[in-house]
């Protein structure tokens, strides 16, 4: 672990350069173990794959003084601290294919497979949620099967309804909302998983796993139609599971 002064308000906290669950468990330890000390310059924590974003308030103290207080030397001897937080496994459906994904058949096609292997692949894993970020609710997950590693678009699309999930490389993950992108889109999500008026505004956060399910074009419509009413009852269609 080693920490970096990156402006007066900012400070990084940095662990192995590599994507895996060990290192992102280090990144949620130090932060549960930071914000029990309840600093009062330490206005906001983010956390990344490998990184802890420390945003500071300089009227209250300066960023080499909060290292100190921190004592993050001392942290690197609490090997046995142990995570409190509620982990979620979150079941989300996804119409996969046709003018919801339209690139999964060149996904198919770059690895030698059927469709519905894609499919089944893609379905089968729960995915470590390591971040948010791009926009609000966009999960950067990892766990993709090796058999479906594939790059970007050559060329990015101006607009990719909200919805959409993706491949880029070898993550998955996404759309919150409609933007611009470069992945390569293979299913699409009738469930608005960010919602600004809605608390909590994100149905998951980092540390929490999403694992997908198909369903058809049918389900797909009727879920959006119930979903424009005012009673919509998601836990019928979105299933949350604690994972400890």
């Amino acid at each position: 672990m080693e920490y970096k002064i990156i402006n007066e308000q900012t400070i990084m906290i940095y662990f192995e350069e590599q994507i895996d669950p060990t290192t992102f468990k280090k990144v949620q330890q130090i932060e549960k173990y930071i914000k029990e000390q309840q600093h009062p310059a330490i206005i906001e924590m983010i956390p990344s794959y490998r990184a802890l974003m420390l945003n500071i308030d300089v009227t209250h103290s300066d960023s080499n003084q909060i290292i100190s207080d921190l004592n993050l030397e001392n942290y690197q001897d609490a090997d046995d601290v142990q995570m409190n937080k509620n982990n979620k496994i979150i079941y989300l459906p996804v119409c996969y294919g046709g003018e919801y994904g339209e690139d999964i058949e060149t996904v198919a096609k770059y690895h030698q497979l059927d469709i519905k292997d894609v499919i089944r692949i893609h379905s089968e894993n729960a995915y470590l949620i390591y971040m948010l970020g791009f926009m609000p609710g966009f999960p950067f997950l990892g766990g993709l099967d090796e058999q479906l590693h594939t790059p970007r678009r050559k060329e990015p699309r101006t607009r990719i309804p909200s919805g959409s999930v993706g491949i880029a490389n070898n993550q998955t993950g996404l759309y919150p909302k409609a933007s611009p992108g470069g992945w390569q889109i293979i299913g699409r999500t009738p469930i608005q998983v960010f919602d600004a008026k809605r608390s909590p505004m994100c149905l998951y956060a980092p540390g929490d796993k999403i694992k997908f399910y198909a369903i058809d074009e049918q389900t797909f419509k009727q879920i959006e139609s119930e979903q424009s009413g005012q009673q919509f009852n998601i836990e019928k269609w979105v299933r949350l599971q604690d994972e400890y």
